[in-house]
């Protein structure tokens, strides 16, 4: 009678601490979700304050934790433009536009940086109702028009 008490409370005890693991991964699941939101959100923000040092380590730092997050590539295109990384920026254009179709997002505000590519700004919580693959396309033709317009190093206007 004492070992099926005994064994009965080890299962029950096992059990609880399954429960409560399961639980702790969840929660762990949902941290992440919200870190790569809020820091989009951050580099936002540098993006708007000319901090674009700034905004492409954090952008690396999400593409690190959510790599291929078509936000985030978006938006580190934007930043090499204002780098005048072109060639970068279509480069990041084209990698996010494959997982952007579908990409639900409420884009809250947008900016110009170099004048021809939009970095966009999430809203916090939840996904959106505006698809982000005609954003990307629209951004890949303004910087392959630039790329087109600039002049050849040593061979002047194209």
């Amino acid at each position: 009678m004492k070992r099926t008490w005994v064994t009965v409370l080890v299962i029950v005890l096992a059990l609880s601490l399954l429960g409560l693991g399961t639980a702790f991964a969840a929660k762990k699941k949902v941290e992440k979700e919200m870190d790569v939101g809020a820091m989009l959100i951050k580099s936002f923000d540098m993006i708007e304050k000319n901090k674009f040092k700034d905004a492409d380590k954090m952008l690396d730092a999400i593409l690190a934790k959510d790599p291929g997050n078509p936000l985030a590539l978006n938006n580190k295109a934007a930043v090499m433009v204002k780098m005048n990384k072109l060639d970068k920026a279509d480069t990041y254009l084209n990698q996010a536009l494959p997982r952007a179709k579908g990409f639900m997002v409420a884009v809250n505000r947008v900016c110009q940086v170099g004048g021809i590519c939009l970095a966009f700004k999430p809203v916090s919580g939840g996904t959106g109702n505006q698809d982000l693959e005609p954003l990307i396309k629209l951004n890949i033709d303004m910087v392959k028009q630039r790329m087109s317009a600039e002049p050849l190093p040593g061979r002047g206007e194209r």
